[in-house]
């Protein structure tokens, strides 16, 4: 789709922020407040995150982060496509952005929390890898929240 541009740009811009308004309406109509995770622009734009935008002719149309955590691996965050952009593999795209971004920075696995009301994200997941594992870092098993890891390191044979 070479009307689609994902690149890093900051959050602090008013149609980035629009987007991520709209995935936090979104999470919150899918689930309780006190098991989303959800990251604000400020956050968004912490040093160990890298933030990025897909823009299709321009215009904001979804969004991802990378957070680097310190023990080596990364975690995808704030994850979302307009649902007027989808069907278009904006999503594959934002996560292979991720991914690119994870290996050129030496990470050894991608790990990504999800909710059990969000079959298509899920099945976006699993068709670029990702397999089920337990919670990981302060994540706690709330009985809605699906933890998914991808390793990003061959091993040698």
């Amino acid at each position: 789709m070479s009307d689609v541009v994902i690149a890093a740009e900051s959050p602090r811009q008013d149609a980035v922020v629009a987007l991520v308004a709209a995935l936090d309406r979104y999470l919150l109509d899918l689930y309780p407040a006190d098991t989303c995770h959800l990251l604000d622009i400020g956050e968004l734009e912490a040093p160990d995150l890298r933030f990025f935008v897909a823009r299709k002719n321009g215009v904001p149309v979804g969004c991802a982060a990378l957070r680097v955590d310190q023990t080596g691996y990364g975690e995808v965050k704030r994850m979302y496509v307009d649902p007027a952009a989808r069907g278009h593999r904006i999503g594959d795209r934002l996560l292979a952005r991720l991914e690119e971004q994870a290996r050129d920075e030496g990470l050894t696995a991608l790990l990504l929390e999800s909710g059990i009301h969000q079959p298509e994200a899920l099945a976006l997941y699993r068709k670029a890898g990702f397999t089920d594992r337990g919670p990981y870092a302060c994540y706690e098993d709330n009985g809605v929240s699906v933890f998914m890891e991808k390793p990003l390191l061959e091993t040698v044979r």
